[in-house]
C-alpha cells in the first residue's frame, strides 16, 4: 500500500534506517521472529533512534499529534482543581508519566499557585530526551519540578498521566482457522513482515469471549500497561505503608471497557500510527519517525489496579470529567465581551468536551488508596461498565 504522506527530511531518513537496520538485525538475532511489542518498543524507545527518545519534534504544529494541553490552559487548570481536593487527602506532590512539553505541568503548577495550594514536589517521568530539554525550558520558573528515570518505590500524593498508556508497546493476537496466534514480525527481502506464531495462552486470557469472536480477528493485548498498572499500584500501597498518607492517579487516554474493545466490528484491532498530523495504520513506514499507538483497554487497568491494593475510585468520560470539574467556571473567567481571548478559548474547551472531538472518546480513569473524589464526580462516574 502506497501511503501519501509528507517525505522526511535527509537526516530524519537517515536516522530511520539506522533504526530499520538495528530491528532488523534484532529480529535475525531472535531466529527470523519478535512480538509486535517488540517492534514497537524498538520503534519508539530504541536509544537515541525510536520515536521519543530521537529527537524529532512530537508535539504541536511542528510535530505529529496535538494533545489536550496544547490545545488549550483550561485543561490543566481543570485537572489542578481535581489534584488539590485529592493533595488535601494525601500529601503536596505530584508525578507526571510522560509529561509532553511541560504545558501540562506548568498549567498544573500555575492554577495550584493561584488556588493558594503549595507543592512541594513535582517529579517527571519521561523517556524521551527531546522531550525532557523541552519540558526543562518550558518549567525553568519552577524550583519544586524534579526529572526521574524510573517509578520512585513508594510515593504519596496525585500521579497524573496523559496519553501514556496509549503509547506502551502491545501484544498483538489473530484468531485463525487452528486458533489464535501470535502476530509478530520477521524479515521479507529485508521488509518488515506480519508473521504468525504460536499464541502464549496468557495473551487470550486477556481477551472476554475470545472463542466467540470471528476467524481473522485482529486485536492488541496490554501486557506492558497491565505491568505499569500493577507497578503504579505498588507504588502508592508503599507510599501508605511507609507513611499513612494515601494517593490517587488519574489517567486520561483514549480507550473503552473490555465489552466495547473486543467487538465484532473492531475486527482488525485499534492500532493507528500518526506523521505530521496524518494518521494511517501501518506501522512499518519509517520507523522511528511516527507514533504507534493503540486504544486501551480500561477494564485490564483497573482489575490490574484493584488486584495490586487499589480502589477504582472513578472512570467516565473526558467530557464529563472536565465539566464536573469545574472547566466551564474556569472558561468564564475570560469574558465573553473579550471576543478576541473568550471565542478561542471557548473553540479549545469545545474540542475536549464535544463527543464528536476529543470528548466522548477519551476517558478518566481514577485508581488509588485512602482518598476519594470529590461527590460531585459521582453523578456522571461509569465504572459500573468496566
Amino acid at each position: 500500500m502506497q501511503l501519501n504522506l509528507p517525505e522526511p527530511s535527509a537526516d530524519a531518513l537517515y536516522a530511520s534506517r539506522n533504526l530499520h537496520t538495528l530491528i532488523a538485525n534484532d529480529i535475525r538475532h531472535n531466529s527470523g521472529w519478535i512480538p509486535f511489542s517488540r517492534f514497537m518498543e524498538l520503534a519508539l524507545y530504541a536509544p537515541g533512534l525510536g520515536y521519543y527518545s530521537g529527537g524529532a519534534a512530537k508535539l504541536g504544529k511542528d510535530g505529529d499529534f496535538t494533545t489536550a494541553p496544547e490545545i488549550t490552559p483550561l485543561f490543566g487548570e481543570s485537572l489542578a482543581h481535581v489534584a488539590a481536593e485529592l493533595m488535601a487527602q494525601s500529601a503536596p506532590q505530584i508525578i507526571e508519566f510522560g509529561a509532553g512539553t511541560g504545558k501540562l505541568a506548568r498549567d498544573v503548577l500555575t492554577e495550584l499557585a493561584a488556588l493558594g495550594v503549595t507543592v512541594h514536589r513535582y517529579a517527571i517521568v519521561e523517556l524521551s530526551g527531546e522531550l525532557r530539554e523541552r519540558q526543562q525550558h518550558t518549567l525553568r520558573g519552577f524550583p519544586q519540578v524534579t526529572w526521574l528515570d524510573h517509578f520512585p518505590a513508594a510515593f504519596s500524593g496525585v500521579v497524573l498521566g496523559n496519553e501514556v498508556l496509549d503509547a506502551m508497546p502491545v501484544n498483538l493476537v489473530v484468531k485463525t482457522p487452528q486458533g489464535w496466534k501470535e502476530r509478530g514480525i520477521g524479515l521479507a527481502d529485508k521488509r518488515f513482515v506480519y508473521r504468525d506464531h504460536p499464541c502464549p495462552p496468557s495473551l487470550v486470557a486477556q481477551i472476554p469471549d475470545a472463542d466467540a469472536l470471528p476467524v481473522g480477528y485482529v486485536t492488541e493485548v496490554h501486557p506492558v500497561s497491565v505491568a505499569f498498572m500493577r507497578s503504579l499500584a505498588g507504588m502508592l500501597t508503599a507510599g501508605y505503608d511507609q507513611n499513612g498518607y494515601g494517593g490517587a492517579a488519574i489517567l486520561i487516554d483514549y480507550g473503552f471497557p473490555a465489552a466495547e474493545y473486543y467487538l465484532g466490528q473492531r475486527a482488525q484491532g485499534t492500532l493507528m500510527c500518526h506523521y505530521r498530523h496524518h494518521a494511517h495504520d501501518d506501522p512499518f513506514y519509517y520507523p522511528g519517525l511516527q507514533d504507534i499507538t493503540a486504544h486501551v483497554d480500561f477494564t485490564a487497568m483497573a482489575r490490574t489496579a484493584i488486584e495490586g491494593g487499589l480502589d477504582l475510585l472513578g472512570y467516565t468520560s473526558q467530557a464529563a470529567f472536565l465539566l464536573d470539574a469545574g472547566i466551564g467556571d474556569l472558561l468564564l473567567r475570560t469574558s465573553p465581551s473579550d471576543q478576541l481571548r473568550y471565542l478561542p478559548q471557548a473553540n479549545a474547551l469545545q474540542k475536549l468536551t464535544s463527543p464528536a472531538e476529543m470528548g466522548e472518546l477519551f476517558k478518566v480513569m481514577v485508581v488509588g488508596t485512602h482518598v476519594q473524589l470529590p461527590g460531585k464526580f459521582a453523578r456522571n462516574d461509569r465504572s459500573y461498565r468496566l
